[in-house]
Parts: structure tokens; sequence; C-alpha cells
């Protein structure tokens, strides 16, 4: 409601300090839910209309809480995403990149990863849990779906055979 002789709205006209306040709570309760990337939390609030500047301060802010940190996001990510589903680095490394994280802390990170054939072997064995029987051609179409190179898979299938065939077959 607005006084007639001045024009002022009864309402409190909220101070910088106090929207930035409302925006660190509502990112802070998003984070909540799940873990997220700065990315992901910079496009909530760009969703809700906040400033760039007012973005900035409260990612600033949600870094030197510890409620941010994008290579601590993208280790546990890792980590919980090649015991759940193994997969190669060009796969890991595009659905990082699509979640926001910096293609350098994703080259550092996966330079630590064990190698590719362990990974497409992990990959393999996950596939065989379900109990189904697969041609040669499915097991290619799976590994390139999970993101493993050309050489990774052949070598596997040479494997594949090797097991399953014995040596005198």
């Amino acid at each position: 409601m607005t006084s007639g002789r001045t024009g002022r709205s009864d309402r409190a006209v909220k101070s910088p300090l106090q929207e930035e306040g409302k925006w660190l709570q509502l990112a802070v309760g998003y984070l909540a839910v799940r873990d997220r990337t700065s990315l992901q939390v910079r496009r909530l609030l760009h969703r809700k209309g906040v400033s760039r500047t007012q973005i900035e301060q409260v990612l600033r802010r949600l870094f030197q809480l510890g409620y941010l940190n994008d290579r601590a996001y993208a280790e546990r990510w890792i980590a919980g995403r090649l015991a759940r589903r193994p997969m190669g680095r060009e796969r890991l490394k595009a659905e990082l990149t699509e979640k926001g994280i910096d293609s350098a802390m994703i080259e550092d990170l996966l330079h630590d990863l064990p190698d590719e054939r362990i990974l497409a072997r992990s990959a393999l064995d996950a596939l065989r849990r379900t109990g189904r029987e697969m041609t040669p051609i499915q097991v290619v179409r799976r590994l390139r779906q999970r993101g493993f190179d050309e050489e990774t898979i052949r070598c596997m299938i040479g494997e594949d055979r090797l097991t399953h065939e014995g040596p005198g077959s």
C-alpha cells in the first residue's frame, strides 16, 4: 500500500545485504538437497532473476563457508559414478564438462584414474552381472556408450573371446 502524499510504499525496502542473505539462503537450501557445482548454483540464481553481481557475491560466500567446492564435488562424483556405472575417461569428461567443471581440473582428476583397460574390464563385469549374455557387437556398443576408445574396446573384445572361448577353442 502507498501513502497518498509521499507515494512511498509501506513495505520496507530491502537493503543489498538483506537481498544477498535471501539469495544465500536460497542457494544453501538448493545445496542441502544434494551436491551441486558452482555452475548449477549460478544457473539457479540466474533463473530466479538475481543480478550477476549478487550471484558472484553469493558464490564467493558459499566458497568461503565451504558449502561449494567444485573439485571436491568432481572427486565425489567420479568415485560414485565409477562405483555405480563404470565408464571411460571420455564419457566422464563429457559429463563433468556438462556440470560446469573446469577442463583443466577435469584433466587433473582423470589423470589419477586407473588405466582405461581396468575401467573397461570393470564396465564389462558390471554388464555381465545383469546375467544377460551379449554378443561381441553388443559389447562393443555398450563400451562405446560408456565412453571407451576404440583401442580399449578392441583389447576388451580380444580378452573377452579368450576368456569365454578358452585357449583351445
